[in-house]
Order: structure tokens, then sequence, then C-alpha cells
């Protein structure tokens, strides 16, 4: 298998990334990005035409939401984005997240009165993983004009990646962020002409709280698509994290001032909600994860056995669970049953709002 070697002057980018030259480029671009792009003027939340919010199904994303509610945009402007990181919808469960996620997300934002979209790379999180002397595949967008999706990228020189993401905040190294979320919404904003009318807020969740990296993210700047001054394609497109500032407990506060029930993964447990097997996974969650859904535990332990490669580096899948014990609140079939299918069948809202036991707990997830 080839291995990485880097290249003078790119910061954490290695030879097999250079195949797909979009992908390439702003890995780069990423790796070397200086602070210094960030706004200096106020937000004016209610001067744009529309607003993207980028749902996970977490509560940071959900709080980013809600906010903007508590603002006052006006509902008809509002879209909430998801990025299906295992692909495609087409019934089978994917290789790194809980299956429910991509429908409860959607019926979060019907009990809202909001519209719901998706995106996704084509074979998602295992098919970039697995890709060997391959293209990277391309991605699907919504598309306003006819109502329909279009692919976009896919046309790369084939190369081979064949090894899990990295536990790194640099999204160069730490490629499924960038693969299969961050990349997806730029193809959207890039390739869907409604885009160049108006202004755009793109709105993402992540908060100062969660690692030293987070910490260093600009609240308030153009997005990476933004093209406001370019002289064929004008493109406003700022972006903004409403949450950054803001304390875990916040974020449960407005929750539960909204009523809503949180994804069933953190009634189990779970602190964060990245995928459900994220490369950050302790030992507990993966023992977790072993217990209520041993069927992806044990293709996620494949996976590793057959790239040589495990995703801790020095311990498997297979001995970090061993070393690990499930949560406690993991023990309930019925949540159990909730989390591993495709329908999310509980209520939005919940009359009685409780803390989920995850709430406040161990926060393992990206950095």
């Amino acid at each position: 298998m080839p291995q990485p070697v880097a290249r003078q002057g790119e910061i954490g980018v290695s030879a097999p990334y250079q195949g797909d030259m979009f992908q390439f480029e702003y890995e780069q671009e990423l790796a070397t990005l200086p602070p210094s792009r960030a706004h200096q003027e106020p937000i004016d939340v209610l001067s744009y035409d529309r607003y993207i919010v980028a749902m996970s199904g977490g509560k940071d994303s959900i709080a980013c939401l809600l906010h903007l509610l508590d603002c006052g945009v006006p509902k008809d402007r509002i879209e909430v984005h998801h990025h299906n990181v295992d692909g495609e919808e087409t019934g089978e469960d994917g290789l790194m997240d809980w299956p429910v996620t991509g429908d409860y997300c959607k019926k979060l934002s019907e009990a809202l009165g909001l519209r719901y979209s998706q995106s996704w790379r084509h074979g998602g999180i295992e098919r970039e993983l697995m890709r060997d002397n391959q293209p990277t595949a391309p991605v699907s967008i919504p598309y306003l004009v006819d109502g329909k999706r279009m692919d976009v990228g896919g046309a790369g020189k084939p190369n081979t990646r064949l090894k899990f993401p990295q536990q790194s905040a640099n999204l160069a190294v730490r490629w499924c962020s960038s693969v299969v979320k961050i990349a997806p919404m730029d193809a959207w904003i890039s390739n869907d002409p409604q885009f160049l009318d108006g202004r755009t807020l793109v709105i993402t969740g992540e908060r100062a709280e969660e690692s030293s990296a987070r910490s260093h993210y600009n609240e308030f700047e153009p997005h990476r698509k933004d093209n406001r001054n370019g002289a064929r394609v004008r493109r406003f497109v700022d972006h903004w994290r409403p949450v950054h500032k803001w304390s875990e407990q916040q974020v449960w506060d407005i929750i539960k001032r909204y009523s809503i029930r949180p994804h069933p993964g953190y009634s189990l447990g779970f602190g964060r909600l990245s995928c459900r097997c994220c490369v950050f996974a302790s030992k507990n969650q993966w023992a977790t994860i072993k217990f209520i859904a041993p069927s992806q535990f044990k293709r996620v332990a494949e996976v590793e056995a057959f790239t040589g490669l495990t995703i801790h580096r020095k311990l498997s899948v297979q001995e970090q669970a061993a070393c690990g014990t499930p949560y406690p609140a993991s023990n309930n079939p019925e949540l159990i049953a909730v989390a591993n299918s495709h329908v999310f069948s509980l209520s939005i809202f919940v009359d009685d709002w409780q803390l989920p036991a995850g709430a406040f707990g161990e926060a393992s997830g990206p950095t």
C-alpha cells in the first residue's frame, strides 16, 4: 500500500491525495489558511435572503437552528441541510453513522416547518476509504432549477486511499470531514444557481468549548465559496457559527425550551453526536457500539484488518472495545431499535423533557 510522502511546502498533504485536484486543492488550502479572513463588523442576522443550517442531528446544530428562530429569521428563508456521510440512501446500514440520523434530521425539520435537503458523496466514507487506484467519487447535490439532483466532480485521476481518517485537527489527514461534509457543501454552493441571487448565510455548530482547535475558529467570516467581488460570477455567502461561545448548558437550555427530543444517541449515553463509529471514539464508546450495533462494529473491524491499519494506530477497535465498558444507558432495547432504524418513529416534541444520559458526559469526537 502506498505510504504518505510529505512534499515541501504542502502542509499536511501527502501523495495519495493528488489524484482528485478539487479535493487536493481544498485540503491544501484548508491546511494553510490563515485566520485573517474574519469580518470585523458585527453580523446583521436578518439581512440575508437565505439561511443554510448544516444539520448533523447533534445538539449544537439543533441549537443553531433554534437560535435562528429566536432571532426572528422567517421560516421560509431557512433550509436545513444534512450531509449523509455514508452516501446515498439505499436502505442498508452504512459503515460509520447512526442509521436513524438522516430521518431524525428530516423529521426535526418538518416538525419545525422548515425545508430539508441532503447532499452526499456517492458511496460515502466507505467508498473513499476503500479507494484503490480509483478517483474520488462524485458528490450528489440538490439542484433548485428543476427540483432534481445533480452529480458534481468525480473525474480526478485514479489514486489510492486504503486507510481510515487520522485522529487529527488537520482536515487534510482527517479527511472524513473534508470529503463527505465540507466539500459537498462547497459543491452545492458553487453549482446551484440560487446562490448567485441575493445574500446567503451558512450556519454551522462548532463550539470553542469542544476543543482547543475549535476555540480558534472565527465566529463570523466569508464562506470558502464566497465570491462577492468576482469579475464574472458573483456569489455573496457568509459563514456564521452562532453558538461558538456557548457553553454546553446553554445548548441544552435552548433545546429544552423548545421541547425538542434529542437524537437517540444522546439517550444511549453518547456525549457528542458525530458518526457513531467516529475515528475519535473512546474505548467506552467502542464497547457501546459493539453492544448496540454488533454488525456495524464487525464491519469496521474487518475493514481495519483488510487495510492493515487500525483507526487508533496502536489498538484495533476490538482491542479498544475490550478495554472499555458500555454506557449504562445503552441497555435499552427500545432506544437501540430506534437508533438502528432508518425511520425515526418517535415524536420530535416531548412534554416532559429530560436531560439525556449523555449530556455533560464523555465528549469524544472531532477536535
